[in-house]
C-alpha cells in the first residue's frame, strides 16, 4: 500500500465526512482545506439565513463555525465528537457576505482536544470567535484500508 502523508489523510477524512454532512451542503458550505488538526471552510451568507435585524443568523455562523471544527478535530482519522462549544458574536454578517472559519488545534490531551476558530469576512474582520472541545471515541472516518492503518509519513 501506497503511504499517505498527514496532509493527504486529513483532506481524505475531511472529504468523506463531506460526502454525509447534508447540512453543510445544504447551507452551501465548501471544503477550503484541511491538514492535521486544521481546517478552513467557506459559506456565502443568503437571504433564508437572515434575523429580524436583517444580518445572519449567530445559529447558521455557529453551523459553518462547528463545521471547521468538526473537519479539524477529525483529521487523523479517529472518530471526535464535540464535547462542548462556546462562541462570541464580534461583528455582524450580512447577505452576500463570503464567511471564512478557519479551525487549529490548540491542544490534545488523550482523549479531548481544544480548538479555536475564527470566522471573518472577506474583508478580514472578525465575525465571531468560537471555542470546541473535541472528545475522542471509538472508530476511524474513513472505511477499513484506507485509514490509518496505513503508513502514515510526514
Amino acid at each position: 500500500m501506497t503511504a499517505m502523508t498527514e496532509a493527504e489523510l486529513a483532506q481524505a477524512c475531511a472529504e468523506s465526512m463531506f460526502a454525509r454532512d447534508s447540512a453543510a451542503r445544504e447551507l452551501g458550505i465548501k471544503i477550503e482545506s484541511a491538514g492535521p488538526g486544521e481546517s478552513r471552510v467557506t459559506m456565502t451568507v443568503q437571504a433564508r439565513m437572515l434575523n429580524g435585524h436583517g444580518v445572519c443568523h449567530g445559529g447558521f455562523i455557529f453551523t459553518l463555525a462547528d463545521t471547521a471544527f468538526a473537519y479539524a478535530c477529525n483529521s487523523r482519522n479517529s472518530v471526535n465528537l464535540a464535547q462542548s462549544c462556546s462562541i462570541d458574536f464580534i461583528n455582524p454578517a450580512r447577505e452576500g457576505d463570503v464567511l471564512t472559519a478557519t479551525a487549529g488545534q490548540h491542544h490534545q490531551f488523550s482523549r479531548t482536544g481544544l480548538y479555536d476558530i475564527t470566522v471573518a469576512r472577506a474583508d478580514g474582520e472578525v465575525v465571531a470567535r468560537f471555542r470546541g472541545r473535541s472528545y475522542r471515541v471509538k472508530g476511524t472516518i474513513l472505511p477499513a484500508g484506507e485509514g490509518p492503518e496505513q503508513e502514515v509519513s510526514r
